[in-house]
């Protein structure tokens, strides 16, 4: 949801930046969980949030219970903001959280395995998948109906439908550690 930029003046609140497509929850937040690392979601503790309000752009400002002075506020600098899957922004039937794209297998409409997601590029016009650990190296896969064609959370695969030229037409990189 947030990132934790850095304190805001001397009673304990907090200059946070907003991650999400939907910055306008953040205004409506009861608690939220905080930590260093977003791939480990275990390790982040709970805070009631007391106040947020938007500042300007992607910035709010937010005063947590127990957070009363700027050295109680430093020690949140850095932290991701999360919230429960419970709370948030339910999706529609075909779409996935970002976060759960992370780790799939990426296999071709043929059957030809080419990695796994390793990292997502937010560019503005679509996401990019970049999917490593297969035979054909780093792969960008565009983000787009049509190269998309099923994401199954459940069986941690995603099938995709190349478009011509995406990879390189040498043969695959045999010596690349092969998916377990």
């Amino acid at each position: 949801m947030a990132r934790v930029l850095r304190p805001h003046g001397i009673r304990g609140a907090l200059r946070v930046l907003a991650l999400t497509r939907f910055p306008e929850r953040l205004a409506t937040l009861e608690r939220a969980y905080f930590g260093l690392d977003p791939e480990k979601p275990a390790t982040f503790q709970q805070r009631q949030i007391e106040s947020i309000q938007h500042e300007k752009g992607d910035n709010w400002l937010m005063w947590l219970t127990g957070v009363t002075t700027r050295e109680d506020a430093d020690r949140l600098r850095d932290r991701y903001m999360l919230v429960s899957l419970a709370e948030a922004v339910p999706l529609e039937e075909d779409e996935v959280y970002l976060f759960q794209v992370f780790g799939l297998t990426v296999v071709t409409a043929e059957g030809q395995v080419l990695g796994r997601v390793a990292d997502v590029i937010e560019t503005g016009a679509n996401d990019v998948y970049v999917v490593q650990g297969g035979p054909f190296g780093e792969v960008l896969i565009p983000a787009i109906a049509g190269v998309v064609l099923n994401i199954d959370v459940a069986a941690g695969q995603m099938r995709v439908n190349l478009p011509p030229g995406l990879l390189d037409p040498a043969e695959p990189d045999t010596d690349a550690d092969p998916i377990e």
